[in-house]
């Protein structure tokens, strides 16, 4: 018996995208204001990015 297959939101890795490019922008906002801050969006951007790759490659292999 085969598991359950999990469906993945279309758009996941479109929405993660859209948060890395927000996330990049604060640290950038952040860094420019002299704030530290910045290495949490830094660091947020840089999940959010994988996240991105993860979703992206992941639809593209259930499409196959």
């Amino acid at each position: 018996m085969s598991a359950p297959t999990r469906r993945i939101p279309q758009g996941l890795a479109r929405y993660a995208t859209i948060i890395c490019v927000l996330a990049a922008v604060a640290a950038v906002v952040s860094f420019a204001k002299g704030s530290w801050l910045g290495v949490v969006w830094v660091l947020l951007a840089g999940l959010t990015s994988n996240m991105a790759w993860y979703y992206h490659r992941r639809a593209a292999r259930a499409a196959e």
